[in-house]
């Protein structure tokens, strides 16, 4: 186990009217300093395909990607004590300054990829926001019942639910 701090900043506008958050970056996220790094992860895949927009390949593109559509992406947590990239074990956690950048945009809406970072969220975030988190299935390799095509509808129904940037 080891204590890990948030080094990547958030993808956000002013515009962003939906906050996507994960739990805490990867080991390969946080070597890559970027979000949902490691090959095997289908989160950028699967948001592509939800949003009918191709695959991003780069960086830049995945930012764009995001702010094209309205969205912001963080994670819940800006330290914690982990052992590799398992939700499971994590300890002692600390979250990121979330209230402050909902602030600073027209963010109306959370998900939270996984059920790590809904609990996280609605214990540590959510009485300062009041805005309560939906849960999407988590873009894991580890979550192998769901094919990619299933994660990208289910990602879809829920982005479209409730917002006029996606209609």
């Amino acid at each position: 186990m080891e204590r890990v701090f948030h080094m990547i900043p958030p993808i956000i506008s002013a515009d962003s009217e939906i906050l996507i958050l994960g739990t805490m970056p990867s080991p390969k996220s946080r070597e890559q300093t970027f979000y949902y790094a490691h090959p095997q992860n289908r989160f950028w895949p699967a948001l592509a395909l939800a949003l009918d927009e191709p695959a991003p390949a780069t960086i830049e593109a995945k930012i764009a990607l995001m702010l094209r559509n309205h969205l912001a992406l963080w994670d819940v947590l800006y330290s914690c004590d982990i052992t590799g990239a398992s939700d499971a074990s994590i300890k002692n956690p600390v979250p990121n300054d979330i209230p402050a950048l909902i602030a600073a945009s027209r963010i109306n809406r959370v998900l939270c990829t996984g059920a790590t970072s809904a609990r996280l969220y609605t214990r540590l975030v959510f009485p300062l926001t009041n805005i309560p988190c939906e849960l999407i299935p988590s873009p894991s390799a580890a979550n192998a019942r769901m094919r990619l095509e299933d994660l990208a509808r289910e990602y879809k129904r829920i982005i479209e639910k409730g917002t006029s940037a996606f209609l």
